[in-house]
């Protein structure tokens, strides 16, 4: 959240580009030079300069690669001017990466940022003049105030609970589902939610009385309220389009309903001439937020005549692991899986992976932490080992299982489970009170305060 603030709130909306340095030879020389070392599907992308384009590119492909090229490739040869050029993508990490490779690909001045940083720049910039006055203040953390509404509405709440509840509110909005209308929107939805569909909507109609009332916004209401805008101010919504004539989208799959309004906002009525999309359907992970595949899947009927290129040379994983990934693809169902990418790897061979399944996670953990150390002892390498997992929450289970063996590990992406704030003042609190109920002398409860 930290990260995505700073990327949020400083800077003003068109401020050039900055990230860290990413060296590439063709930097210092002509446009041509651009396309050197890009595969022949790359080389296809980096040369359509016209949209509608759509970028079909699976895992370890190079599809950051090859949209970088294709805009520093547009700038350098004088097709766009890099500053009504504006590429956006998903986190403050991707943009902030994206950034650095244009910038050593010679194309400053070239805009690459998440769809919220942009559509904040641009309500900071508009209020005054769309609705006049300060703009509201952004929420940093929603969940407090979604506490405060279930309250409100006479609900218990716990955490875990909220944190499920909080994520339906954030459903709704992105899919532009109002509180009235939620419980048919799940119905027709199919999807599980933590509690009962009406009770979820009297919150979610709380929250939103009590978030206007307070004149705060949340980060979904800076995209809904930039599209209400440029909706219904052509004047502005000219100002931008002249200001961004060639777009950029990266992870097109994981686009919501909500940010697929704000980019034909931006777009304007004959966007797909000026729009590149990238994206694989296979690798859609956030649709239960909102977001789905479907805006990616249906680019050719939305835009006859599109370009489209396949990138399917992978140049991250051997073939072992490729033919056992493609293998797992196939057996899948949906639009989906109709339109998989079959990957060819790019590497030499290696070992053919080995699976297991285990009883239950800390069973699984406490194997794989002993693999490890038996791995160490052979003479691997602790940098060529490496322990994956979906989210920051499992790790705790992995932490506990190497430093029981006494393996030492470093946490990538994430602050150790066991230096976290609360986990040490849960420690603290708990050490306190084993000591005290081990002392015959301690009179009643201690005293955790």
């Amino acid at each position: 959240m930290e990260r995505m603030q700073e990327d949020l709130l400083s800077g003003s909306p068109y401020d050039g580009p900055h990230g860290s340095p990413w060296a590439d030879p063709g930097a210092a020389t002509g446009p041509d030079a651009v396309l050197a070392g890009l595969d022949p599907e790359q080389r296809a992308v980096a040369t359509a300069l016209h949209g509608p384009v759509c970028v079909l590119a699976g895992a370890g492909t190079g599809k950051t690669r090859a949209i970088t090229h294709r805009i520093a490739y547009g700038v350098r040869s004088g097709v766009y001017h890099p500053q009504q050029v504006l590429a956006v993508t998903f986190t403050a990490r991707a943009a902030g990466e994206m950034r650095g490779r244009l910038r050593q690909l010679g194309a400053d001045g070239v805009q690459a940022r998440t769809f919220h940083a942009a559509a904040l720049r641009q309500l900071q910039y508009f209020w005054p003049r769309a609705v006049g006055g300060p703009v509201p203040q952004l929420l940093e953390r929603k969940v407090q105030l979604v506490a405060e509404a279930a309250g409100r509405c006479g609900l218990r709440v716990q955490r875990t609970e909220l944190r499920d509840l909080t994520a339906e509110i954030e459903w709704a909005k992105v899919t532009q589902t109002a509180p009235e209308d939620y419980p048919a929107a799940v119905a027709k939805s199919g999807r599980e939610v933590p509690r009962d569909p009406a009770e979820t909507a009297q919150v979610y109609r709380v929250y939103e009385e009590t978030k206007s009332r307070r004149g705060t916004i949340d980060f979904e209401d800076v995209l809904l309220l930039t599209a209400a805008i440029l909706e219904d101010r052509p004047d502005i919504a000219d100002q931008v389009r002249s200001q961004y004539r060639h777009f950029t989208v990266d992870e097109y799959q994981d686009v919501s309903p909500l940010q697929q309004r704000l980019l034909d906002q931006w777009t304007g009525p004959d966007g797909g001439a000026s729009l590149c999309v990238v994206g694989d359907a296979s690798q859609t992970i956030y649709s239960f937020t909102g977001a789905t595949p479907d805006y990616l899947l249906n680019f050719r009927g939305r835009h006859p005549g599109a370009t489209v290129v396949k990138l399917v040379r992978d140049y991250r994983s051997t073939p072992q692991v490729v033919h056992l990934a493609n293998g797992l693809l196939a057996q899948a169902r949906g639009e989906a899986a109709r339109h998989r990418l079959e990957l060819v790897s790019q590497r030499e061979a290696g070992p053919e992976p080995v699976y297991t399944e285990y009883e239950d996670e800390p069973t699984e953990a406490e194997t794989t932490a002993r693999r490890i150390k038996e791995l160490l002892a052979a003479g691997v390498r602790a940098s060529e080992i490496a322990v994956l997992f979906r989210t920051n929450g499992q790790s705790e289970v992995y932490e506990q299982a190497l430093a029981d063996l006494g393996v030492p590990y470093q946490l990538k992406g994430a602050e150790r489970f066991f230096e976290r704030p609360e986990v040490r003042d849960a420690g603290v609190l708990l050490r306190g009170a084993a000591r005290a109920a081990s002392d015959p002398l301690t009179d009643g409860a201690p005293d955790l305060a």
